[in-house]
C-alpha cells in the first residue's frame, strides 16, 4: 500500500503523532498534548520489527498505540477516536470486562494487572500507577506488534512490551536488565477499524517477578532520620 493510500485510512490507524496533531479542542489529562519523541527514538533503536506503512501489522500497531495514547492522555473517553465508546469492553486473561469509563478512571495498569503479591491495583490511582512504572522504566516502556494472525473483524495478534529496569520498583532495587512481556490479544473491530472489544492474554506474574528480583532496598534516608542519640539513650536507660 502506498503512502497516499495509507493517508486514506481512518485517522486512528495512522501514525500516532498525526492523531495528536489533529486532536483539536481535546481535554488533555495533563493540559498539553503528549510528546512521543523519546519513545520514537527507543522504537527506532529497539523494535524487533519495522512494519511497512499500510500493512496489516502497521495498521494494528497504530490502532493500539492510538488507543493507549488516548487512555493515557485524553481525559474524556467520549473524545477517544479509536473505540466504539458505548460498546467498548476490555479484559485480561479472561477476567472482568471493563468499559471505557472504567479504563479512563483507573488506568490500564490497574485494570490489566489487578491485585497480586507484588502489585495492589485496588490501592493505586490512575496517577500513582503511572508514576510507579515511569519510575521503574525511566527510559520508557515501548510496545510493538510482533505478528498478526487474523484480520478484521476479529484481529488476533502477538505483541511485545519492554523497558530497561533502571529505576526502583516499589522499593525493589533495579537490576538494569531489559524486562519484556510477550502477549496475545484479540481485537474485535468495526468496518472502519474502531475497537469494539479487546482481550489481552499474558503472564503478569512473570513480569512482576522480574521487577522484584533485585530484592528490597534499604531505605538509608529513613535510617538516617532516626535520632542520633537514640542508641545512647537505650544504653543508659534505667
Amino acid at each position: 500500500m502506498s503512502a497516499t493510500q495509507s493517508n486514506n485510512l481512518p485517522l486512528w490507524v495512522q501514525d500516532r503523532d498525526k492523531v495528536i496533531a489533529e486532536s483539536t479542542n481535546v481535554e488533555w489529562r495533563y493540559q498539553t498534548p503528549p510528546d512521543y519523541s523519546r519513545s520514537k527514538e527507543n522504537l527506532a533503536q529497539e523494535s524487533t520489527y519495522n512494519h511497512l506503512e499500510g500493512t496489516l501489522e502497521a495498521i494494528v500497531q497504530n490502532l493500539v498505540r492510538t488507543f493507549e495514547m488516548e487512555v493515557s492522555f485524553k481525559a474524556n473517553p467520549q473524545e477517544w477516536l479509536s473505540i466504539v465508546n458505548d460498546k467498548f469492553r476490555v479484559s485480561t486473561n479472561g477476567g472482568v470486562e471493563y468499559t471505557a469509563a472504567d479504563v479512563s478512571a483507573q488506568g490500564t495498569y490497574n485494570l490489566f494487572m489487578a491485585d497480586s503479591e507484588h502489585y495492589k491495583a485496588s490501592e493505586e490511582s490512575f496517577e500513582s500507577s503511572a508514576k510507579v512504572f515511569h519510575t521503574t522504566f525511566p527510559q520508557g516502556f515501548p510496545w510493538e506488534v510482533l505478528e498478526v494472525f487474523s484480520g478484521p473483524p476479529n484481529v488476533t495478534f502477538k505483541w511485545r512490551h519492554w523497558g530497561h529496569f533502571k529505576g526502583e520498583y516499589k522499593g525493589h532495587a533495579p537490576t538494569g536488565e531489559t524486562v519484556e512481556i510477550i502477549g496475545m490479544s484479540i481485537a474485535k473491530v468495526t468496518d472502519d477499524l474502531k475497537v469494539i472489544s479487546l482481550e489481552h492474554y499474558f503472564d503478569n506474574n512473570l513480569f512482576l517477578e522480574k521487577l522484584t528480583s533485585g530484592g528490597k532496598q534499604i531505605n538509608a534516608q529513613k535510617q538516617g532520620s532516626a535520632c542520633p542519640f537514640s542508641s545512647w539513650f537505650k544504653k543508659h536507660k534505667s
